[in-house]
């Protein structure tokens, strides 16, 4: 939506809001395949094609943080292997663990 108001010399002023939208991330990142599974979160997928685990951005307002999830079958649920500043860092991260 846009406001409109006069200023000194009475004439319109349009005023557009800028919305913040999030970087878009690429297919291939680090030499895993992304594959998009919710509003922010990414299947990472390794050369092969197996699941290597999850990629999800975080954003508290301030900034933007990135989370590695692998899926560990003892347990049958997600865990966090770590929180990043990057997506490349977080890719690498699932990539080197195991």
């Amino acid at each position: 939506m846009s406001e409109v108001e006069a200023n000194f010399d009475d004439q319109e002023v349009i005023m557009v809001p800028i919305v913040d939208s999030p970087p878009v991330l690429p297919t291939e990142l680090g030499g895993a395949r992304l594959l998009p599974v919710g509003p922010d979160r990414w299947r990472v997928l390794r050369p092969n094609g197996l699941a290597a685990g999850h990629l999800e951005r975080h954003d508290d307002g301030t900034r933007t943080r990135y989370r590695a999830w692998r899926f560990q079958a003892s347990t049958g649920a997600f865990r966090e292997v770590g929180e990043f500043w990057s997506p490349e860092e977080a890719v690498e991260c699932l990539r080197l663990s195991r």
